[in-house]
């Protein structure tokens, strides 16, 4: 399998505490994977990593078909690059309809020209339906947003990030304050989504990464703890260890 991301030997100290210790990890182009791990575990901080947020004391990280260091870029070339990111709060136009958020977000020439002359176009339309039926919300288009239930709101900002047609796309803790039905729905989403890109979900809840059925990472302390399916790493003796805290 080729590899979309690899992070090599990654590093980083903040006032002498060491977040991300010689940490590796590598996926692949269309590929669903499962971070896990106790709090202060890295999962922030290796995130940040890759889209730029922290820069690593050492280590490599290298991206795409051509192989190119991420870390030479800023956040917001790594972004145009391909890599999106949903953190835990969906972030969200309130003001706007659920049409309105996701046309706003649509993969597009951003120069001053092109949004001094931008007419909205049926191909923009069909997208902009096309998203909200991927995320089940073409019922809401005309809804404001800041209407919509939590859930909703989390869908939407999932929706706006595929508007950009990233290639890698890191979740945080999607199912937190969610409903049954709404995790349900979350679930399909990403695991839509994973067919044409790779998905990275930081998660909390078991039952919802289990439903994900992907593989997994376990970081404890900055490194890699265990990989493999869920039922493979609750089983490994050093994982046990670390979540019953002996």
């Amino acid at each position: 399998m080729s590899t979309l991301l690899e992070v090599s030997g990654v590093s980083v100290s903040f006032d002498g505490f060491k977040a991300i210790n010689n940490l590796s990890f590598r996926i692949g182009p269309a590929e669903m994977r499962a971070i896990i791990g106790p709090n202060g575990a890295g999962k922030t901080t290796f995130m940040d990593i890759i889209t730029g947020k922290t820069r690593p004391d050492e280590g490599r990280v290298i991206w795409g078909e051509k192989s190119v260091s991420l870390l030479n870029m800023s956040e917001a070339k790594i972004a145009q690059a391909g890599v999106g990111r949903k953190f835990q709060r969906p972030t969200v136009f309130e003001d706007q309809t659920v049409f309105d958020n996701l046309l706003l977000a649509l993969k597009k020439d951003r120069s001053p020209l092109s949004v001094l002359f931008y007419r909205r176009s049926n191909e923009d339309r069909e997208k902009v339906h096309s998203l909200a039926e991927e995320i089940g919300l073409t019922s809401q288009l005309e809804r404001k947003s800041g209407e919509l239930s939590h859930g909703q709101k989390q869908w939407l900002e999932i929706g706006m990030l595929l508007a950009q047609e990233p290639m890698l796309l890191l979740v945080d803790e999607p199912a937190a304050g969610m409903t049954p039905e709404e995790r349900e729905h979350t679930t399909s989403i990403l695991v839509q989504a994973a067919k044409t890109r790779a998905v990275v979900v930081v998660e909390h809840d078991m039952e919802f990464v289990r439903r994900l059925e992907c593989r997994v990472t376990v970081l404890h302390e900055g490194s890699v703890l265990a990989e493999g399916s869920l039922d493979h790493v609750t089983k490994n003796q050093d994982v046990i260890d670390v979540y019953l805290g002996r």
